[in-house]
């Protein structure tokens, strides 16, 4: 689920990064983040790859994100998806996007009828302040979603630069 990008995004990045080269190290790194970070058409991009562009419903999905982190190193996370669980009616897949990573996909489970529970939890690396997304597929064809804000104060995923 890498995306590639085109020999025009290519060489522009390549100017952009060439031309924060000459910039004092503090606004260097600024410039390097802000330009390697995702956005929300990303995520978006990213979410109706996976659903196929399939209508996604708001509802049914808990996600669980702490709302204040100190660091986005290793951030809990955990989505609960109301559903029986049966052979007729269960959750196939959870995927969880970011708007603010480098990559949109976060991470993606999948399920079936004899998981008993549709409930995931895990530890993620957060590049900054940013509203998480949660989908899941049911085993009837439909997505159903989630969502939560998180506020890092610490960077991951970009804090070397």
């Amino acid at each position: 689920m890498k995306h590639r990008r085109s020999r025009r995004e290519f060489l522009s990045t390549a100017a952009v990064l060439a031309a924060a080269a000459a910039l004092p190290g503090s606004l260097r790194a600024q410039a390097t983040r802000d330009l390697l970070r995702g956005t929300e058409k990303d995520m978006l991009a990213a979410i109706a790859k996976f659903t196929g562009s399939k209508p996604v419903s708001k509802g049914r999905v808990r996600l669980v994100v702490p709302p204040l982190v100190d660091n986005g190193n290793t951030v809990a996370i955990s989505v609960d998806v109301e559903s029986p669980m049966t052979e007729a009616d269960h959750v196939r897949a959870i995927h969880i996007f970011s708007e603010r990573n480098p990559e949109p996909v976060i991470m993606g489970f999948k399920l079936g009828p004899r998981a008993g529970k549709a409930s995931v939890g895990t530890r993620v690396r957060l590049a900054d302040t940013q509203t998480l997304v949660a989908v899941a597929e049911m085993s009837d064809g439909s997505y159903w979603s989630g969502s939560a804000p998180t506020v890092v104060t610490i960077a991951s995923c970009l804090e070397d630069l």
